[in-house]
C-alpha cells in the first residue's frame, strides 16, 4: 500500500541480515577453528560444535538444517507454481499453466514445479557424491541469479538513460548511481570467472548455456507470435 515507505525499509535491512546471519556466522566459526582446516565435505557449524565438546548441538544443528531445507524447498515450489501461473496471464508461459483446479490451485505449474525438483535430485544418480552433486546444483543456480541480476542492473541503466526526469523524481534513489551498477556488474563477472577455477563449478558452468539458449528459442518464439497477432490486428482481411 505504501511502496515509498516499505520498499526503502526492506532494501536497508538486508545488508544488516547478511552481516548478521552470514558475515557473523563466518567470524564465529573463524574464531574458533582455522579456515584451512574446514573441510568441505562437513557442516562447518557441525563440525564447530563437536569441536567445543557439544555433540548435541551438532545434532539440532543438523535437524535444523533439514528442516530449513525442507522449508525452502516447500516455499521454492509453492512460488514457481504462482509465478508460473502469472507468467501463464501475460502471456510469457503456455496458457496450460493458468488452469486451475477445483480449489483454485494451479495445478499443471505446480506439477511442473515438482517435476524439475524431481530431476533436479536425480543428479545424485549420475554424481552418487552428496557434496559434489551439491556443489554442481548450488552453483548452476548460484549462475542463474548472477544472470538475473545482470539483467536488473541493465535495466537500471536503461532507465536512467531513457527516462532521467523519472530518475530524478525518484524519493529513493540507488546510492553511487551508475557508478554502483557498473562495479556490481564488474563483481558479478568476477563471480562467474571465480566459478570457472574450479571444477565442480565449472562443470555448472559448461550446462548453463543449455537454459540460456533454452530460454532464447523461447522469447524468439513468443516474439513472432507477437508480431503476427500485431499484424492480424493491423490487416484483419488479409487473414480471412
Amino acid at each position: 500500500k505504501d511502496p515509498h515507505k516499505s520498499l526503502p525499509k526492506a532494501i536497508n535491512s538486508i545488508p544488516f541480515r547478511i552481516l548478521l546471519f552470514y558475515v557473523g556466522a563466518l567470524v564465529c566459526i573463524i574464531a574458533v577453528t582455522s579456515w584451512a582446516k574446514i573441510s568441505p565435505e562437513k557442516s562447518p557449524f557441525v563440525e564447530m560444535f563437536s569441536l567445543i565438546g557439544l555433540p548435541i548441538a551438532a545434532g539440532l544443528v543438523n535437524f535444523v538444517v533439514a528442516t530449513s531445507a525442507l522449508s525452502s524447498a516447500n516455499s521454492g515450489i509453492f512460488a514457481t507454481s504462482r509465478m508460473l501461473y502469472g507468467l501463464s496471464l501475460d502471456n510469457d508461459a503456455p496458457k496450460s499453466f493458468s488452469k486451475l483446479s477445483k480449489r483454485k490451485v494451479p495445478i499443471r505449474g505446480l506439477v511442473f514445479s515438482m517435476a524439475c525438483v524431481t530431476i533436479g535430485t536425480s543428479i545424485l544418480f549420475i554424481v552418487p557424491n552428496v557434496m559434489t552433486a551439491f556443489t554442481i546444483i548450488s552453483a548452476l543456480t548460484s549462475i542463474l541469479c548472477v544472470f538475473t541480476f545482470i539483467l536488473i542492473i541493465l535495466s537500471y541503466i536503461c532507465y536512467r538513460k531513457k527516462f532521467p526526469e523519472l530518475h530524478q523524481q525518484s524519493k529513493f534513489k540507488m546510492p553511487g548511481g551508475l557508478f554502483m551498477a557498473w562495479f556490481t556488474m564488474s563483481f558479478l563477472v568476477f563471480t562467474i570467472v571465480i566459478l570457472a577455477l574450479d571444477h565442480d563449478t565449472l562443470i555448472a558452468l559448461a550446462v548453463s548455456p543449455i537454459w540460456f539458449f533454452g530460454l532464447f528459442i523461447a522469447y524468439r518464439r513468443k516474439k513472432k507470435k507477437m508480431l503476427e497477432l500485431d499484424l492480424l490486428k493491423a490487416r484483419p482481411m488479409d487473414y480471412v
